[in-house]
């Protein structure tokens, strides 16, 4: 049975419509209606919300509060087999690089965590979020020890990751595995 541990910290991948407003925000965590949409056998995967907002609203304070909860999941006992992260993909980048900075400078760091999001939120139409999160899960078992940035078909080490508006994807860091 493998473990892993899920923080939640909102960003676009978790936002949800309010037909009555039209406003496209952060309500609260909607991962487990992400998850129940997946078969995962022989895995168990515990959630927890750190807070629920959009990533360009996360402040210092905030960012020192995801490196807190990855610490506390990591110390648990028996360790999970891997950590995931949802988070905005506008500030990914600079929460991947502190938890880098943070916790895997000097190879510290013997699981993998894993930073995800979406470009466009799990209930609209052609959304990657589904498969971001599927991918995220996987790759969180499966790396090596070291923070990464999981995202459409690809799985980037950090330092260096940034995202490229253009594209609508991730670039840079230390591209891990085939691609």
């Amino acid at each position: 049975m493998r473990t892993i541990e899920l923080l939640t910290t909102g960003g676009t991948i978790e936002k949800t419509y309010d037909e009555f407003t039209g406003a496209l925000d952060n309500r609260g965590s909607i991962v487990q209606r992400m998850l129940s949409r997946l078969k995962l056998p022989e895995t168990v995967v515990h959630t927890r919300e750190v807070f629920s907002k959009d990533s360009l609203h996360i402040t210092d304070e905030e960012r020192r509060r995801i490196v807190e909860a990855v610490r506390t999941v990591l110390g648990l006992s028996p360790a999970p087999d891997g950590v995931v992260i949802l988070h905005g993909t506008d500030t990914l980048h600079v929460t991947g690089e502190l938890l880098h900075a943070e916790l895997a400078v000097g190879g510290r760091l013997t699981r993998a965590v894993v930073l995800t999001g979406a470009m466009r939120p799990f209930e609209m139409k052609r959304s990657d979020a589904l498969q971001n999160l599927t991918e995220s899960l996987l790759a969180s078992t499966l790396l090596p020890g070291g923070v990464y940035a999981v995202a459409h078909g690809r799985a980037l080490r950090f330092p260096g990751v940034v995202k490229d508006r253009e594209k609508g994807t991730f670039m840079g860091g230390a591209m891990v595995g085939p691609g």
